[in-house]
């Protein structure tokens, strides 16, 4: 499979049941959107700012390519999401 049939995501969420789950994933999916592989750092505070902060210590090759788009699970957690992708320069 070639990098160009895989898309990443980065996903961040609002601990609203105060599990203390503060964390970032990134999440590789092949061309027909099956998730592929998964990992996540952990972050200090809520949202897509502190997500930001992180993934460029964590991460720092991984650019965000795309603006954070918010949704809410099933369960009313919030949630947001933004394409990512390994900066090769």
């Amino acid at each position: 499979m070639t990098d160009e049939s895989r898309r990443m995501t980065l996903t961040c969420y609002n601990d609203t049941f105060g599990h203390g789950w503060r964390h970032v994933d990134l999440f590789t999916y092949d061309a027909d959107g099956r998730e592929l592989d998964w990992v996540h750092w952990a972050v200090s505070a809520d949202g897509p700012d502190a997500a930001d902060e992180v993934t460029a210590e964590v991460e720092p090759r991984l650019r965000r390519t795309s603006r954070w788009w918010h949704g809410v699970s099933a369960s009313g957690m919030d949630y947001w999401q933004a394409d990512a992708a390994w900066d090769e320069t």
